[in-house]
């Protein structure tokens, strides 16, 4: 079965490590809603530092474009940061469906308890 690719932002507030640990929860919870999650956040510090401004801008430009591939946009968490509202202004401008993570496993009945 081809699983949509779903876009995953946040409020990376913390550190790289636990970004990365929250990042890779909300992961598994969109996977296991049966999309195929897409996080910039858990691979692009293996290999761009975010303190250059030419790797920030590299960043900035790769996450786009995998947003411009996404189904949908998942937005997690409960603090909205100026990341996420470009995230989702862009969502909106490229007719990309936004949603919270509550919203995808709601939908997919696995948010009821």
């Amino acid at each position: 079965m081809k699983r949509p690719l779903a876009y995953i932002t946040a409020g990376w507030l913390g550190g790289d490590s636990e970004n990365a640990e929250q990042a890779a929860r909300y992961c598994r919870a969109v996977y296991e809603a049966g999309f195929s999650p897409i996080c910039p956040t858990l691979y692009l510090p293996l290999f761009l530092n975010d303190a250059v401004p030419e790797e920030h801008k590299s960043g900035i430009d790769m996450s786009r474009d995998l947003l411009r591939r996404s189904h949908v946009l998942v937005v997690c968490g409960h603090t909205m940061t100026e990341a996420m509202k470009n995230d989702i202004a862009v969502a909106q401008r490229l007719g990309i469906t936004a949603t919270t993570l509550e919203g995808i496993l709601t939908v997919k009945g696995q948010g009821r308890r």
